[in-house]
């Protein structure tokens, strides 16, 4: 069975990914999986736990980067914000272990999680740091510290933003996952990426099918299931955040930095 999971990362990285992984990422790949379907035995993790589709849409989805950000071999230091149960910044590790990542989340029994997985699959130059994004972003030793900043179904992208770009250095980009509302959202959120610091660099959207495990693009008129539709969006950040940015007290979200809606 263990072999039919090697080769069923390996078939599907190489199918929606071009990536080819070896024995030692593979297993570790599935120890992993094996530790969160354990643990959310007691603490809600994740609603998958079907290893094909787990693969699909957590190990695929979150490698899914590399269509926007060439990560192979590259020693770049990157922030996951609101990291979860792990996604993107495990599997990011696993298969680019050049990367030097930091997993950040506001609840530390999760965190406490991922320093156990961690510590199972030998991993390194990988930390998890607790806190709210709203305050560290403001902290000298993390703001405008990172080359690559990410973000993996954590909230609405102009929230994100405000509490993402922050993070990341000028020279850098922050990469949003995003659904079927990406478009929506992203048109909602130009004033928040320029006021912040940001320039959209590239979006980049697939059809991720987890229904018959073969890669499909949105131009053919085949299955159209919503839910498997991604959004990679890819924000440059050319010029320093101001200081004022991000704001505290719950701000993002109660007074998102749409455009001027207030007018209308």
């Amino acid at each position: 069975m263990e072999q039919d999971k090697s080769t069923y990362i390996k078939t599907q990285f190489n199918k929606f990914l071009g990536l080819t992984p070896d024995d030692t990422q593979t297993e570790k790949l599935i120890k992993y999986y094996e530790m969160t379907i354990e643990k959310n035995k007691v603490m809600n993790l994740t609603a998958i736990t079907e290893f094909e589709e787990f693969v699909m849409k957590h190990y695929v989805d979150s490698l899914s980067i590399i269509k926007v950000m060439d990560l192979n071999g590259k020693p770049y230091s990157l922030i996951d914000i609101g990291t979860g149960a792990g996604f993107p910044g495990i599997p990011l590790k696993i298969m680019f272990p050049k990367l030097d990542i930091t997993l950040f989340d506001s609840l530390q029994k999760r965190l406490v999680f991922l320093d156990e997985v961690i510590t199972t699959l030998g991993l390194k130059k990988i930390v998890t740091v607790h806190g709210r994004a709203e305050e560290f972003g403001r902290k000298l030793d993390y703001r405008e510290k990172y080359d690559i900043v990410v973000s993996r179904a954590v909230a609405e992208l102009t929230p994100l933003c405000e509490l993402s770009i922050p993070f990341c250095k000028v020279g850098g980009c922050f990469i949003s996952y995003k659904g079927m509302k990406g478009d929506e959202e992203l048109a909602d959120a130009d004033r928040a990426i320029k006021v912040l610091g940001g320039k959209l660099a590239e979006k980049k959207e697939f059809i991720l099918n987890t229904k018959d495990n073969t890669p499909e693009s949105k131009d053919k008129d085949t299955e159209k299931d919503q839910n498997s539709l991604r959004l990679l969006i890819k924000i440059d950040k050319v010029k320093p955040t101001d200081n004022k940015y991000p704001r505290g007290g719950g701000k993002p979200f109660k007074a998102p930095l749409y455009i001027d809606k207030t007018s209308k």
